[in-house]
């Protein structure tokens, strides 16, 4: 399984939401308090873009050599329609202040020095060791999972669906039998899937690939062999 520490920085290089949480800053919409682009730093620190006249920057600007406590707020939502969206939240918890670092016009680097970091997500919750986290390297599949995931459940239900074949008891008979199979959540080391009844009762099912695969070209080997067991076992 993926650590986490790995799942903490893939949520924070994906495509999952983020919010700044800063004490005394004001945002008139919400959305301002979004960076418009993040990313790790060379020494662990979470950079964080922002147009130069947003709550943000004002607040770090104002806080000069003061220590400014900020959380940044990441959620990470399902890219396709299943009961209960929100897979993961993860709060990455520091000290702000305005890199020194040159950014385009109009546009300033925010400095997030990292001192706590908590996870919430399908796996489980917890602490996130923060040189782990400064460690650990993003899903390679980070970038295609939106994409992959929409794919097969807009045209490949049915064959979602086999994979029930692969779960034994657990697929039920009669009116608890599964009858939806919706793909949830994928990376190097499996795909996880949320599982509906006729009485809309869910659970969720993990299939672990072979070995993890490294880019799409492995997933696509991994999805097929994946189809290809379910397959074998309800013939």
């Amino acid at each position: 399984m993926p650590s986490a520490a790995e799942r903490t920085r893939t949520l924070l290089q994906g495509t999952c939401s983020a919010a700044l949480l800063i004490p005394g800053a004001v945002a008139p919409r919400p959305e301002q308090l979004s960076p418009d682009a993040r990313v790790l730093g060379p020494d662990g620190e979470v950079l964080l873009l922002y147009p130069s006249d947003s709550p943000a920057v004002r607040a770090a600007a104002r806080a000069r050599d003061e220590e400014l406590p900020a959380v940044l707020e990441l959620t990470d939502v399902a890219p396709v329609s299943v009961p209960h969206r929100v897979r993961g939240r993860a709060w990455v918890s520091g000290r702000l202040t305005v890199s020194p670092d040159a950014a385009e016009p109009g546009r300033t680097l925010l400095r997030l020095e990292v001192e706590d970091l908590y996870l919430d997500d399908l796996w489980g919750a917890g602490p996130v060791d923060p040189e782990e986290f400064a460690r650990a390297e993003p899903d390679p599949l980070r970038g295609y999972e939106t994409e992959l995931l929409q794919h097969l459940a807009a045209v490949h239900d049915t064959q979602m669906l086999t994979l029930t074949a692969l779960l034994g008891d657990r697929a039920g008979t009669g009116p608890t039998a599964v009858r939806h199979v919706t793909p949830l959540a994928l990376d190097r080391f499996g795909l996880r899937v949320r599982c509906r009844d006729a009485e809309r009762r869910t659970f969720d099912a993990r299939f672990d690939f072979p070995e993890p695969v490294r880019n799409v070209h492995g997933l696509r080997r991994a999805m097929r062999a994946l189809f290809d067991a379910a397959g074998d076992q309800d013939r």
